[in-house]
Order: structure tokens, then sequence, then C-alpha cells
């Protein structure tokens, strides 16, 4: 189990994550959902440490960490078995697709799945641009192949930041079929998005955020008949634009 209790974090003087309390259960897949500004993007940063919060408590499985850290404490997140895509992708620039989704397998391992890569190569549709460098690829290949690096290193927990955002049906529908089978295979998924659809399709539960809390949660009700008036301005919101 992945667990926040109580995070929080601020940014020059702004309060972005108030209190949030939050659980990720292996094998299921818990999507997020709310307007812009919402701390969505923040609660995944901080609960994969990459931005750690200023107080609460992480555990992930049988690890765990009180934030504030002890004065001398030195975190060690447990990565990958915790691991993370955000909408940027922090690709290496220098190196091909390819390269990038092996390197990271390959300094942790000393080697990479050969079969493993080929199956993600296949399944993300990437052969025709796979020896392409960041730049010379679009924003969708780019974040296929940011997907596929994250997926080679076989996490038990997977957080996703809108990585659907930028593909076609097509390809959203590919990752949607894949994260199911992760999560039959054991694997807890964690994705913020803005398609409803995908929410749909996706979820074993819905946590809508809005100003640094968590607002309301569920399952599939959330999104078919939410319970607050602040989630169903913005569901018709959404479904207009769409």
């Amino acid at each position: 189990m992945l667990k926040g209790a109580d995070l929080k974090k601020s940014y020059r003087g702004q309060s972005i994550l108030d209190g949030v309390n939050i659980e990720l259960e292996p094998g299921k897949i818990s999507v997020i959902i709310g307007p812009s500004g919402s701390g969505k993007t923040t609660l995944l940063k901080v609960l994969s440490m990459l931005d750690p919060p200023d107080a609460g408590t992480i555990a992930v499985d049988d690890w765990n960490v009180q934030f504030p850290l002890e004065k001398g404490k030195k975190l060690e997140p447990p990565w990958p078995k915790l691991t993370v895509v955000f909408q940027q992708l922090f690709l290496w620039p220098h190196l091909t697709l390819l390269q990038n989704i092996t390197l990271p397998v390959f300094l942790r391992q000393g080697k990479e799945d050969a079969e493993k890569v080929e199956e993600l190569i296949d399944l993300f549709e990437m052969r025709g641009f796979i020896y392409r460098y960041p730049n010379e690829a679009s924003l969708g290949q780019r974040q296929r192949a940011a997907l596929a690096r994250a997926l080679l290193l076989q996490p038990k927990y997977l957080l996703l930041d809108e990585i659907t955002s930028s593909l076609d049906v097509e390809q959203v529908a590919i990752i949607l079929t894949y994260l199911k089978k992760l999560a039959q295979a054991g694997i807890g998924i964690l994705t913020v998005t803005h398609l409803l659809h995908f929410a749909r399709e996706a979820a074993d539960n819905v946590i809508f955020m809005d100003s640094g809390q968590i607002i309301e949660k569920g399952g599939k009700e959330v999104l078919l008949s939410p319970s607050q008036d602040r989630i169903k301005r913005f569901l018709s919101v959404i479904e207009a634009a769409t």
C-alpha cells in the first residue's frame, strides 16, 4: 500500500496541499481529477518524493517516513518500486528515444531486458521513430517513450501525470488496455487526467481535488453521480468542452 497522510506543501508562502490523505492499493487504478491549480501534479511530486512535503507521512509498504525529516536524516526513497511519469517527460535530449528507455534500467541493473524492450516498442508502435532524438519526435511519441521507460523499471506503484494528453484516441485506448493489464498483475496506478471517458473506463477509485484538498473520493459514482455541487459544475464544464 502507498499511503500519504496529512500531506502539506507550500511554495512562497502559498499553500498548495492542505492536509491531503490518500491511499493507493496494489492492483488498483486511482484517477485524480480536478481544475487546474488544484494541486494534482504537486501531489504526485510529493508522493514520489521528488519534491518532499513540508509535513505529513508517506508510506510505501513497509517503508515509511515522517516529514519534515529529522535533522541530519537522509531521505532514501524506495525507487524504482515507486516510479512516476510527469507531463514534462524529462527525456535526455542527447539520447535517442531507445536510449532514454533503456538507460535507467541499465544503470540500475547493468543490463536491460531485451525481450521486454521489444514488447514495449511493439505495444506502443514505436518502431518508426525509436531511433529519433526527443527534438525529432512529436509530443505523443515522446510520451510513449517516457511511459515505456517507466514500465521497463517494473514498479509496484506507478504515478502518471496526464500521460494521455497528446495521444490520439487509438493510443489512449492502447494505454488504457495496458494499464488495466498492469493492475491485474498487481501494480497500483495513480493517474492525473482531464479525460473523463478515460477516467470512467480506467478507474477503480476516483479522487476529486480542489484548492489543495481532496473534496470527494470513491468509485465511479464520483463521476456518474457526484454528491457535491462543486464537482457537478466541474464535470458539466468538462463535458460541454468535449
